[in-house]
């Protein structure tokens, strides 16, 4: 059996950090404003080029792991919730259902932008790869 570094949290100045390894979130429940269950994470994608959290893949649907169909949600789309340990997305679960996903034995190609652009605007944030001050292909600073 895997053994996963414990959860941790870490005080700095008057802000709360907390740092976790990505196994210790395996399993971890997301749920949403109206206390519906969405799902579970499952894996977490980073981006190796420039070592950011892309997205949380999580499963939903099914029984007993059978017929779990899996979302990629943008990172900054959940929230920790960290007395109860579980993660908030806020989102009806209708849009979670009606999100893009992918069987457990075809993932897509997660460095597509195109595929990570439909992604980000089904959830409503802004693509983790366009940061602020960042020039866009065209010359121009966002």
């Amino acid at each position: 059996m895997a053994t996963h570094a414990p959860r941790s949290t870490g005080q700095t100045g008057t802000a709360s950090r907390r740092v976790v390894s990505a196994g210790s979130i395996s399993g971890d429940s997301v749920r949403n404003l109206s206390d519906e269950n969405l799902g579970k994470i499952q894996e977490i994608m980073l981006d190796v080029n420039d070592g950011s959290i892309a997205y949380a893949v999580v499963s939903f649907g099914g029984f007993l792991g059978m017929g779990d169909k899996l979302f990629a949600v943008p990172w900054k789309a959940l929230t920790l919730v960290h007395d109860e340990e579980y993660f908030l997305l806020d989102v009806d679960k209708e849009v979670l259902q009606d999100a893009p996903g992918f069987d457990k034995d075809k993932w897509p190609d997660f460095s597509d932008p195109t595929w990570g652009q439909g992604i980000h605007d089904h959830y409503g944030t802004p693509p983790y790869w366009k940061r602020e001050g960042q020039l866009d292909t065209g010359g121009m600073r966002r």
